[in-house]
Protein backbone atom coordinates (compact mmCIF):
# COMPACT_ATOMS: atom_id res chain seq x y z
CA UNK A 1 0.00 0.00 0.00
CA UNK A 2 1.56 3.40 -0.94
CA UNK A 3 0.97 6.14 1.67
CA UNK A 4 1.23 9.71 0.88
CA UNK A 5 2.91 12.23 2.55
CA UNK A 6 0.94 15.53 3.52
CA UNK A 7 3.28 18.62 4.24
CA UNK A 8 1.04 21.90 5.83
CA UNK A 9 2.38 25.17 5.89
CA UNK A 10 0.48 25.73 9.48
CA UNK A 11 1.67 29.38 10.25
CA UNK A 12 4.40 31.88 8.96
CA UNK A 13 6.50 30.04 11.37
CA UNK A 14 5.54 26.44 11.04
CA UNK A 15 5.48 23.28 9.07
CA UNK A 16 3.71 20.14 9.49
CA UNK A 17 4.65 16.75 8.05
CA UNK A 18 2.53 13.79 8.70
CA UNK A 19 2.78 10.00 7.01
CA UNK A 20 1.55 6.56 7.61
CA UNK A 21 4.06 3.70 7.79
CA UNK A 22 3.36 0.05 7.70
CA UNK A 23 6.21 -1.33 10.58
CA UNK A 24 5.91 -0.23 13.99
CA UNK A 25 7.21 2.38 16.08
CA UNK A 26 10.08 0.61 16.91
CA UNK A 27 11.34 0.10 13.84
CA UNK A 28 10.35 3.54 12.24
CA UNK A 29 12.19 5.25 15.45
CA UNK A 30 15.18 2.81 14.99
CA UNK A 31 14.87 4.56 10.93
CA UNK A 32 15.68 7.73 12.34
CA UNK A 33 17.88 7.31 15.36
CA UNK A 34 20.30 4.61 13.82
CA UNK A 35 22.84 6.17 11.07
CA UNK A 36 23.57 3.00 9.71
CA UNK A 37 19.65 3.12 8.37
CA UNK A 38 19.36 7.09 7.94
CA UNK A 39 21.82 6.78 5.59
CA UNK A 40 19.68 4.56 3.46
CA UNK A 41 17.01 6.60 3.06
CA UNK A 42 17.16 10.58 4.46
CA UNK A 43 18.50 11.85 1.19
CA UNK A 44 15.84 12.00 -1.91
CA UNK A 45 17.79 10.21 -4.68
CA UNK A 46 16.62 12.97 -7.68
CA UNK A 47 18.57 15.80 -5.20
CA UNK A 48 22.19 14.91 -6.61
CA UNK A 49 23.43 15.51 -2.84
CA UNK A 50 25.37 12.93 -1.07
CA UNK A 51 26.05 11.86 2.46
CA UNK A 52 29.70 11.91 2.70
CA UNK A 53 29.18 11.71 6.96
CA UNK A 54 26.22 10.50 9.56
CA UNK A 55 27.38 11.11 12.97
CA UNK A 56 24.52 10.59 15.66
CA UNK A 57 24.77 9.88 19.77
CA UNK A 58 20.61 10.52 20.01
CA UNK A 59 20.39 10.51 23.70
CA UNK A 60 18.67 13.70 25.37
CA UNK A 61 21.88 16.04 25.08
CA UNK A 62 23.35 14.01 22.61
CA UNK A 63 23.90 15.58 19.36
CA UNK A 64 24.45 14.81 15.29
CA UNK A 65 26.23 15.87 12.32
CA UNK A 66 25.38 15.17 8.80
CA UNK A 67 27.92 15.95 5.70
CA UNK A 68 27.25 16.02 2.28
CA UNK A 69 29.02 16.72 -0.72
CA UNK A 70 28.10 20.27 -1.77
CA UNK A 71 26.38 19.79 -5.56
CA UNK A 72 27.30 23.05 -6.73
CA UNK A 73 31.05 23.62 -5.95
CA UNK A 74 32.89 20.18 -6.30
CA UNK A 75 35.09 19.72 -2.95
CA UNK A 76 32.88 21.81 -0.68
CA UNK A 77 30.71 20.59 1.88
CA UNK A 78 27.37 21.35 3.78
CA UNK A 79 26.83 20.36 7.19
CA UNK A 80 24.00 20.29 9.18
CA UNK A 81 24.29 19.48 12.72
CA UNK A 82 22.32 20.34 16.15
CA UNK A 83 21.16 18.55 19.41
CA UNK A 84 18.73 16.35 21.13
CA UNK A 85 16.81 17.81 23.34
CA UNK A 86 14.47 14.51 24.07
CA UNK A 87 15.19 11.60 23.26
CA UNK A 88 11.52 9.06 24.15
CA UNK A 89 12.35 5.49 22.35
CA UNK A 90 9.42 4.70 19.82
CA UNK A 91 7.37 8.09 20.57
CA UNK A 92 9.22 11.16 20.65
CA UNK A 93 11.97 12.50 19.14
CA UNK A 94 13.21 16.43 19.90
CA UNK A 95 16.08 18.29 18.28
CA UNK A 96 17.60 21.55 17.25
CA UNK A 97 18.80 22.48 13.62
CA UNK A 98 22.19 24.61 14.58
CA UNK A 99 23.38 25.10 11.29
CA UNK A 100 21.44 28.01 11.03
CA UNK A 101 22.41 29.69 14.14
CA UNK A 102 19.64 31.93 15.49
CA UNK A 103 17.45 31.19 12.48
CA UNK A 104 17.65 27.31 13.19
CA UNK A 105 14.63 25.24 13.74
CA UNK A 106 13.04 22.69 16.45
CA UNK A 107 11.81 19.77 14.95
CA UNK A 108 9.71 17.33 16.89
CA UNK A 109 9.16 13.91 15.31
CA UNK A 110 6.19 12.35 17.61
CA UNK A 111 5.12 8.60 16.33
CA UNK A 112 2.41 6.79 17.11
CA UNK A 113 1.62 2.81 16.25
CA UNK A 114 -1.97 1.69 15.77
CA UNK A 115 -2.62 -2.30 14.62
CA UNK A 116 1.48 -2.38 13.64
CA UNK A 117 1.90 1.17 11.42
CA UNK A 118 3.06 4.20 12.07
CA UNK A 119 1.32 7.44 12.28
CA UNK A 120 5.05 10.25 12.50
CA UNK A 121 4.01 13.85 13.30
CA UNK A 122 6.94 15.77 12.16
CA UNK A 123 6.67 19.84 13.38
CA UNK A 124 9.45 21.88 12.52
CA UNK A 125 9.20 25.69 14.29
CA UNK A 126 11.11 28.59 13.21
CA UNK A 127 12.27 31.35 15.30
CA UNK A 128 10.71 33.60 12.86
CA UNK A 129 8.89 34.27 9.24
CA UNK A 130 12.11 35.07 7.59
CA UNK A 131 14.00 32.48 9.11
CA UNK A 132 11.20 30.13 7.87
CA UNK A 133 10.67 31.45 4.77
CA UNK A 134 14.22 31.08 4.28
CA UNK A 135 13.98 27.39 5.14
CA UNK A 136 10.97 26.45 3.18
CA UNK A 137 12.25 24.79 0.07
CA UNK A 138 13.85 22.22 2.38
CA UNK A 139 10.84 20.05 2.78
CA UNK A 140 10.14 19.49 -1.27
CA UNK A 141 12.14 16.32 -0.81
CA UNK A 142 10.38 14.92 1.97
CA UNK A 143 7.98 12.75 0.08
CA UNK A 144 10.69 11.10 -1.85
CA UNK A 145 12.44 10.25 1.85
CA UNK A 146 9.63 8.88 3.03
CA UNK A 147 8.89 6.95 -0.05
CA UNK A 148 12.22 5.70 0.44
CA UNK A 149 11.85 5.17 3.93
CA UNK A 150 9.03 2.83 3.35
CA UNK A 151 10.96 1.13 0.67
CA UNK A 152 13.18 0.10 3.40
CA UNK A 153 11.13 -0.70 5.52
CA UNK A 154 9.26 -3.06 3.96
CA UNK A 155 12.33 -4.83 2.51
Amino acid sequence: MKNETLVEHKSDREVVITRIFNAPARLVFEAWTRPEVMRRWWVPKSSGLTLLSCEMDVRTGGGYRFVFAHPAAPGETLAFFGTYVEVSPYSRLVWTNDESGEDGQLSTLTLEEHDGKTRIVLLEVYPSAAAYEAGKGAYDGMPESFAQLDELLAG
